[in-house]
């Protein structure tokens, strides 16, 4: 059964996220496409933030690095007092949640040139020591996972523009995804200049956003309808 695991970081939740809106349309896509059978879970990070690490975290996190690989099933017998287990608690689930998707959608808007601190939080959390690491194999469980990623900018990023090199966002996420082992390069959709409608000074690039808004959505559409093997 194929499942999707859906997450959203903007802090917009009033309708007017542009990443939102993707997610939402290559989720309902992704849904037509596999039917009522396959596995879907929504995590809204900014509705229900994921706390930042602690001293306890770290600690158990040492603590397992130590041993080597250790499954996250392991991890329960190297505890080490009330505040680790509770750190272990606010992980585990996110990391099983990870481990059973096939598919990870992120919708991430450009915040400061980087992710939303919402999205940050769950990216340090869930990159906890080992847990993504067969100890038989030493091979990431993620190897075959899809990740894609809907990015929105205010402004413009691609190549030939101003800000071209002020990208921390994108370049962060593959790499991170490629540290975990996904075996497929992260792919991104994004739509750029979405302030061009509100910025005076970016009246006249309107209808370049409009063109990127209806790129991304066609991209959107096509890959959440997409079935099959990733490609």
């Amino acid at each position: 059964m194929p499942t999707l695991l859906h997450l959203d970081s903007s802090a917009d939740r009033s309708g007017g996220s542009v990443s939102r809106q993707l997610t939402a349309l290559y989720a309902k896509t992704w849904r037509a496409a596999h039917g009522t059978a396959a596995g879907y879970r929504h995590r809204d990070l900014a509705a229900d933030p994921v706390l930042p690490l602690d001293t306890a975290y770290c600690s158990l996190g040492r603590r397992v690095e130590e041993r080597g690989p250790v499954p996250p099933d392991g991890v329960d017998a190297l505890i080490a007092g009330p505040a680790e287990r509770r750190a272990w608690a606010l992980t585990r689930p996110l990391v099983d949640e990870l481990l059973a998707a096939d598919t990870v959608l992120i919708g991430a808007p450009m915040y400061n040139f980087s992710v939303p601190a919402a999205l940050k939080a769950w990216l340090d959390r869930v990159g906890f020591p080992g847990a993504f690491t067969d100890p038989r194999t030493g091979e990431s469980l993620l190897k075959g996972v899809r990740v894609v990623v809907i990015s929105s900018r205010g402004g413009a990023y691609g190549p030939g523009t101003p800000r071209e090199g002020w990208d921390f966002q994108t370049p962060y996420l593959r790499a991170y995804f490629r540290r975990l082992g996904v075996a497929e390069d992260v792919r991104v959709i994004g739509a750029e200049l979405t302030l061009a409608h509100l910025v005076p000074h970016l009246a006249r690039l309107r209808p370049l956003a409009a063109a990127s808004l209806d790129a991304a959505r066609a991209e959107v559409t096509a890959l959440a309808g997409a079935c099959g093997a990733v490609t």
